[in-house]
């Protein structure tokens, strides 16, 4: 019998990969949209858990500007705080596992390496505050929870780096920052994580809970980034290639503070789910790929 899912978030990046490929998965997956499922009225959202027929909840949906977060913080906290919390209380009242994405926007990015599970949080940005706060609020819920921290994530769907950098690919210079590192996440990889790692915990109640980390394999910073995606976009006859040059954080200011080292270290979801990253890279060759095909 099909696994039925009910997933938060319907038009995010992560969202709709969930909903391509939830059938490859054995799932019968129900995304529900904002209009249907607010996150900012957390006692509705709660609701909805208590009534549905479901037998894993997802939530893929997030406040995600994190500069407007900055002047909205309330807003921010009500979504990322305030609702994955109602979810995790009305999962673990009904014995429901839940898979909640989060971020590496919950470390202050300090040091040079990986960050892993047990290191402690400290964001420096209000958006990361949010998502803290929703980290802990489940893991306060006594609820059978996987919190599932990502990093830049990037697909054909939605706002993303990949899509801001061939958008401004006509101009003949771009400066881009080069002193923050992360790992790219192809949000089609992450979808699929997110519903191995569900269908685990709900087949087994004994598979693991608790924080782990996924993002894609190999960490760069913004500029390498983006010559990767010049690089690869030209290979295919797609974009033309400006000029890029490596720039200091200092010299792109921006409301929120960002962290410099976003890198995670993702060998636990391995041991444990036996889930393997692959190279962010595929996920940016697939990306062009769809990119290139879509209707103009």
């Amino acid at each position: 019998m099909s696994l039925k899912v009910l997933q938060f978030g319907a038009s995010g990046q992560m969202a709709r990969e969930a909903v391509r490929h939830a059938a490859h998965h054995g799932v019968t997956l129900t995304a529900l949209p904002r209009e249907v499922a607010d996150l900012s009225d957390p006692a509705a959202i709660e609701a909805i858990v208590m009534a549905a027929d479901a037998d894993l909840i997802i939530n893929a949906a997030a406040y995600t500007a994190v500069d407007k977060a900055e002047s909205e913080r309330d807003l921010a906290f009500q979504i990322n705080g305030q609702s994955p919390g109602a979810i995790a209380r009305a999962c673990a009242a009904r014995g429901l596992p839940f898979v909640h994405v989060s971020t590496d926007y919950v470390f202050n990015g300090s040091g040079s390496r990986p960050w892993r599970e047990d290191d402690p949080v400290d964001p420096i940005n209000a958006y990361g505050d949010s998502k803290r706060a929703g980290e802990d609020a489940i893991l306060a819920s006594g609820a059978r929870a996987v919190i599932l921290r990502t990093s830049w994530v990037f697909s054909a769907h939605g706002t993303n780096f990949v899509k801001t950098m061939l958008r401004l690919a006509n101009r003949p210079e771009l400066n881009v920052v080069a002193d923050q590192v992360g790992r790219p996440t192809f949000a089609g990889d992450l979808a699929q994580a997110a519903l191995t790692i569900g269908a685990q915990l709900a087949a087994d109640r004994s598979a693991p809970a608790g924080v782990f980390h996924f993002a894609g394999a190999g960490a760069v910073s913004w500029f390498e980034f983006a010559e990767a995606i010049f690089a690869q976009a030209g290979h295919r006859g797609g974009a033309p290639v400006p000029v890029i040059h490596p720039i200091p954080s200092r010299d792109y200011p921006t409301p929120a503070a960002r962290p410099a080292n976003s890198v995670l270290d993702c060998a636990r979801v391995e041991r444990a789910f036996g889930i393997v990253p692959r190279s962010w890279r595929d996920g940016l060759e697939q990306t062009l790929a769809e990119l290139a095909s879509a209707p103009a």
